[in-house]
């Protein structure tokens, strides 16, 4: 009796441990171990010409600072989408949910194609902004917009659960011991949204750093202006340089662990702070 009580779904610790370790070796650490060892073959100083060239420099400081201002934005409306979706009851609020995750299923190539018709000079938002003075398409902005839109299911999914979890009741008792909206949600509802609100920006960034498909449309593409590194990388390819796209993808691979591990850490720090207070 008690080793049928004893056994378990999964197979012991030995074998699902070797079968985890080879997924992850054949899925992740093997193909990132040959993009490193192939820029190897630079040298430390091809390596560093590779990866601070002004063109590279450039490709990286469009690609960090719109990846890191278009997570900032999905944050921000992320939470509001989420807020109404959770906290109120209005006809078609099911196919606005579901509208959320469209990114995720549309190919990244047909988003870029539609964000630029929309967005362009002509198009049906692009033509208002530029009588503005605001150039939407084949700018930075254009690339946010971009980046924008596939990273913002992230930090809905993220933050959705975990507001439909706090209790309407504690607002309420905010409420009656004459604290103000702003303040109930700054010192009650904001500290328990803090975690999700970091994975959802993690997140966010991240799969913003590797976009390619909805960026190159709308980008321009115009070196030393609206190239992101993966263009830069997919160009260095084609010109058989493959030392050198390496070298780009290693040096981002770095910097990318580096903001990941930082944000990480300071989630990690707002839970532990939530946890004692």
């Amino acid at each position: 009796m008690a080793a049928r009580f004893n056994r378990r779904i999964l197979p012991g610790f030995g074998l699902s441990l070797g079968l985890t370790l080879f997924a992850l070796s054949a899925i992740v650490l093997i193909p990132l171990s040959a993009v490193v060892f192939k820029s190897a073959g630079l040298g430390w100083a091809g390596f560093w010409s590779a990866v601070t060239g002004p063109r590279a420099l450039a490709a990286f400081r469009v690609s960090f600072s719109t990846s890191f201002w278009a997570a900032v934005f999905d944050v921000l409306a992320g939470l509001l989408i989420a807020w109404v979706l959770v906290r109120y009851r209005f006809p078609g609020r099911r196919f606005f949910d579901s509208i959320v995750d469209l990114p995720f299923a549309l190919p990244t190539a047909v988003a870029g194609i539609a964000l630029t018709a929309i967005y362009s000079k002509n198009g049906w938002l692009g033509r208002h902004l530029y009588e503005w003075g605001i150039q939407s398409a084949f700018s930075p902005l254009g690339i946010g917009i971009a980046l924008a839109f596939i990273g913002l299911p992230f930090v809905v999914r993220s933050v959705q659960p975990v507001l439909a979890e706090l209790e309407p009741e504690i607002e309420e008792a905010s409420a009656t011991l004459g604290a103000g909206r702003l303040t109930t949600f700054w010192r009650i509802i904001l500290p328990d949204l803090t975690p999700a609100l970091l994975t959802g920006f993690t997140m966010a960034f991240a799969r913003a750093l590797g976009e390619y498909g909805s960026v190159v449309f709308i980008s321009g593409n115009m070196p030393m202006k609206t190239e992101i590194l993966p263009l830069l990388i997919i160009t260095q390819l084609e010109q058989y340089q493959y030392a050198h796209a390496t070298a780009l993808g290693t040096a981002m691979l770095i910097l990318s662990f580096v903001f990941l591990l930082l944000i990480n850490q300071l989630q990690r720090w707002s839970l532990a702070r939530r946890g004692t207070a």
